[in-house]
């Protein structure tokens, strides 16, 4: 029997972003690669990630890029804080309809936001992406339409440029523009969920990176669960917590948070080769 395996990579910011390439580079370095996982799934800063994962490149290298030399590309001013977000975020939960319209609420704000140029903010993060191109490995890069507040999956039949999606799957409400792909317009898919676990459904092994976490991953972790799946959640141990204390979006916290993961990795190494066992 095929056993299948997932990667799901969840946002976090710069921060989060280093420290899933830390951990990835730490459970390497102690034998356990995950690298040829049947699937990927990435969400907002999970998505940068999930593009090096899925594209066959060492995750060493990733964890060297954040290590040794500042980010490719010089990072734009953001339009906004995570605290002018997350404000914002409580704010039209008051009023809101449930979730479905609260995302709509969301997305129509990020619409209005004065922020950099879409095309500025697309050279950034092009320049953070090893290779522009779809990989053979199932990719799938999550971002929400801001006109309904409706996930959008990307992967390589979706008729959208690598850099876009993941750009799209980037880009937070108020801090960054909205990027517009076939006539619509996107924004970060963590405002669906942190991690969009659930589009793991069907896989045997899942193992899931969450530096921040939201009310839906216990729910999606309990169904996969159901499903049959065996389910591995990372999420920042205590060294890690202290090394970012919060400041997910501080470049100053990227060193810090990878060597933390890669510490991490390194110490959850036998639980991942456990559940990883006999897929290679």
């Amino acid at each position: 029997m095929t056993i299948r395996c997932a990667v799901v990579l969840g946002g976090g910011g710069l921060a989060g972003m280093a420290w899933e390439s830390g951990v990835l580079a730490g459970l390497a370095s102690a034998g356990v690669d995950v690298g040829g996982a049947d699937l990927v799934v990435g969400t907002s800063a999970g998505s940068v990630v999930g593009a090096w994962l899925a594209g066959g490149r060492p995750v060493t290298e990733s964890y060297q890029r954040v290590v040794d030399a500042p980010l490719p590309g010089e990072e734009l001013p953001p339009a906004a804080s995570l605290s002018d977000m997350t404000a914002m975020f409580r704010e039209l939960a008051r009023d809101a309809r449930g979730r479905d319209d609260w995302r709509r609420r969301v997305g129509a704000r990020a619409l209005t936001a004065e922020t950099p140029p879409e095309s500025a903010r697309i050279e950034v993060m092009a320049a953070r992406l090893p290779v522009h191109t779809w990989p053979e490995t199932e990719l799938a890069v999550v971002a929400a339409d801001a006109n309904t507040g409706e996930r959008r999956v990307f992967r390589h039949d979706s008729g959208a440029g690598l850099v876009d999606a993941v750009t799209a799957s980037c880009a937070l409400p108020l801090l960054w523009p909205p990027v517009t792909i076939g006539g619509a317009r996107y924004v970060d898919g963590g405002i669906h969920s942190v991690t969009n676990a659930d589009l793991a459904k069907g896989y045997d092994r899942v193992l899931i990176l969450a530096p921040v976490t939201d009310g839906s991953l216990k729910k999606q972790v309990g169904a996969l669960r159901k499903q049959g799946a065996q389910v591995h959640v990372i999420e920042l141990d205590a060294d890690s917590e202290a090394a970012i204390g919060g400041a997910l979006r501080d470049p100053s916290t990227r060193l810090p948070a990878a060597k933390a993961g890669h510490a991490q990795g390194v110490a959850t190494a036998p639980a991942v080769a456990a559940l990883w066992q006999g897929h290679f």
